[in-house]
């Protein structure tokens, strides 16, 4: 990877990064918001629920409208919307005090409207300036990033909130206003060589792509749904317990939560470089394994009873996650090409947040008797595994990705898109055709 293009993946990296602070950076401070905004453990957790519902919503119109206008055009003014909802909440907490709670929920749902344009686009974006191998190691940053993100929030989370329960909301703002302008000024976009083209064909050929995948597709949805929601079900009923009845708070809750997404962030990293190697076999094998552990880990977890037992579970379900969703990442982002990516990794993200929103209130209100919730998700998991074993064939999709149009397609006119020695440097523009005399 050139320098030049290094830069440009750190400054697509922050966007995962930033975005996962939008849940993880909170989950600390859930106890702190029942305290001073007088409200329930159930109402507290509508914090990460509505963000998360919110930027699923928007998520696949922000894919359909980047595959028209460009990436960059939805993604920078994204992350400034997400960084004002981050000062609508926060000035709502100083202004109002213990009557902040409806204002406080607005700017959450603000910040979730400017989450679903970024880093579901990030990816679509590696997905369109990488045509080599190079595309799993670069997702597997993204990844990586975003897990990094889990590891750094919980204890920030707790840092900032030592200072006032508020100020998260604060370094939102100061974080994703200068993204988006660098997202702006520093990310070259492969410009597409034709015009978009009208709905009605744009639409028939993403129903082609879901009718001639539909299988793969299915599996790909499933388990970025499935595994997490019980990673982030369980985070927060984990945050809750570590307060009551273990008595750890503060600086010390946040070291200890950061431990099962430090392993997250270092699984995701080791298996998008090992994908370079061998893309097919390597990730429907990660994949397999990764949702066998979910599965596992979800059945012992109706066995726990202390506080290493919840930490031992929970670093078993990091790993699995971490081995699960670069594997899904780059099956998401292979399956479309260029002009249709941004719809179709975007659907897959909205997946991903409708999962991360169901989770914490499903386990909150189950928390006196988690073991029918466990087994269903032991049982989901194990569900998935199956159907990735039997429907998931990576080399159908990414054999045509990174060798060559497939039969299929080189019957239907279609030739791959170009490849460049640099990646991110504009496509050239073929010349249009002389006039005959």
């Amino acid at each position: 990877m050139k320098r030049h293009t290094g830069i440009q993946m750190l400054v697509l990296a922050a966007v995962p990064f930033i975005m996962v602070l939008g849940n993880s950076m909170l989950i600390p401070l859930l106890p702190a918001f029942e305290k001073f905004l007088r409200v329930s453990a159930a109402k507290s957790g509508l914090f990460i629920t509505m963000f998360s519902l919110s930027a699923g919503l928007v998520i696949p119109v922000a894919g359909l409208v980047s595959d028209r206008v460009g990436r960059k055009t939805v993604m920078a003014p994204a992350l400034v919307v997400y960084g004002l909802g981050g000062i609508v909440s926060g000035l709502g907490a100083i202004l109002l005090r213990e009557r902040a709670y409806p204002v406080m929920l607005a700017g959450r749902v603000l910040q979730g409207i400017g989450a679903g344009g970024t880093y579901q686009l990030a990816m679509a974006l590696v997905g369109d300036v990488f045509q080599t191998s190079e595309r799993a190691k670069s997702l597997g940053i993204l990844e990586s990033a975003n897990a990094l993100g889990k590891v750094v929030s919980p204890v920030a989370g707790a840092a900032l909130g030592l200072v006032s329960w508020y100020l998260p909301f604060f370094v939102y703002a100061a974080l994703a206003v200068p993204a988006g302008v660098a997202v702006w000024l520093v990310v070259r976009e492969p410009r597409q060589q034709q015009k978009p083209p009208d709905l009605s064909k744009y639409f028939g050929d993403f129903q082609r792509i879901f009718r001639r995948h539909a299988g793969a597709l299915a599996v790909v949805f499933l388990a970025g749904a499935i595994v997490l929601w019980a990673l982030f079900g369980w985070l927060s009923y984990y945050s809750d317990r570590l307060e009551s009845p273990y008595g750890i708070v503060g600086i010390k809750k946040g070291l200890v939560l950061a431990i099962p997404v430090l392993v997250l962030a270092t699984v995701s990293y080791v298996v998008g470089v090992l994908q370079q190697k061998n893309l097919a076999r390597f990730s429907r094998a990660a994949l397999a394994l990764g949702l066998g552990m979910v599965a596992a880990g979800m059945a012992l977890g109706i066995f726990l009873r202390n506080l290493w037992a919840l930490s031992g579970f929970l670093v078993l379900l990091a790993a699995g996650t971490g081995l699960v969703l670069p594997s899904l990442n780059l099956l998401a982002t292979s399956v479309a090409p260029l002009d249709e990516r941004g719809l179709l990794t975007c659907l897959y993200g909205t997946v991903r947040f409708f999962g991360v929103a169901i989770g914490p209130p499903v386990f909150g209100w189950a928390q006196k008797n988690l073991k029918p919730v466990m087994l269903a998700g032991a049982v989901l998991a194990a569900t998935a595994l199956v159907l990735a074993l039997w429907l998931v064939h990576p080399q159908r999709i990414l054999g045509r990705q990174f060798s060559g149009p497939s039969a299929e397609d080189q019957k239907a006119g279609q030739s791959p898109q170009p490849r460049s020695a640099d990646p991110w440097a504009p496509r050239a523009e073929t010349p249009p055709p002389r006039a005959s005399r």
